[in-house]
């Protein structure tokens, strides 16, 4: 099995890359599904709300973008609590899935994470700041969340001597998917 890591910075592509180069052919996790997912956990819900002091059982996820927006520090206590939740349920999908030929997971914080290991191979999406900064609001996004999630990661350049593979994303979606399939065809 070749396991293959998508990342990239804050809205840089990476989801449609990942939705695109596995087409439904290949296994995909993608950590942000597993964190969507999180949020209706019962569990997580009793574990949020009493970490970050939320009165509230309904609307979890909207309440502590308000609480984080107020206080960046609830942001690290929030990562404490969904980072181990998306390692295990990771961990879970690769072992689920050792007799495929290639699998992808989509992970924004691989490096960040320390989840390196874990890859025989890394692409990493990129694209210009402005884009991304558009591409977030265009999604029902705020600067601030952008900037303030943006800063937290690691810069795009270091981001890319750590990967075997850097996709630009600065042009067309077309140009794009093309770069992808030729990448994919390295494996296939």
């Amino acid at each position: 099995m070749i396991k293959i890591g998508i990342t990239g910075s804050l809205a840089s592509g990476k989801s449609t890359v990942a939705k695109y180069i596995s087409s439904s052919k290949y296994p995909l996790f993608s950590a942000d599904k597993v964190v969507q997912k999180i949020y209706n956990r019962d569990k997580f819900i009793s574990v949020i709300r009493k970490k970050i002091k939320i009165q509230q059982k309904k609307k979890i996820k909207n309440l502590v973008r308000k609480i984080v927006k107020q206080d960046i520090n609830k942001l690290r206590i929030l990562e404490k609590v969904i980072h181990p939740i998306v390692r295990k349920d990771m961990q879970s999908f690769i072992k689920s899935k050792k007799n495929k030929k290639l699998i992808f997971l989509e992970i924004p914080l691989l490096f960040e994470s320390k989840l390196k290991k874990y890859f025989d191979v890394v692409i990493f999406v990129s694209a210009k700041r402005k884009s991304r900064i558009r591409r977030y609001i265009a999604k029902g996004g705020d600067r601030f969340f952008f900037n303030l999630l943006d800063k937290r990661q690691m810069r795009s350049e270091q981001k890319i001597k750590l990967s075997d593979y850097n996709l630009k994303n600065n042009n067309s979606l077309k140009l794009l998917k093309k770069n992808a399939k030729i990448l994919l065809s390295k494996y296939e």
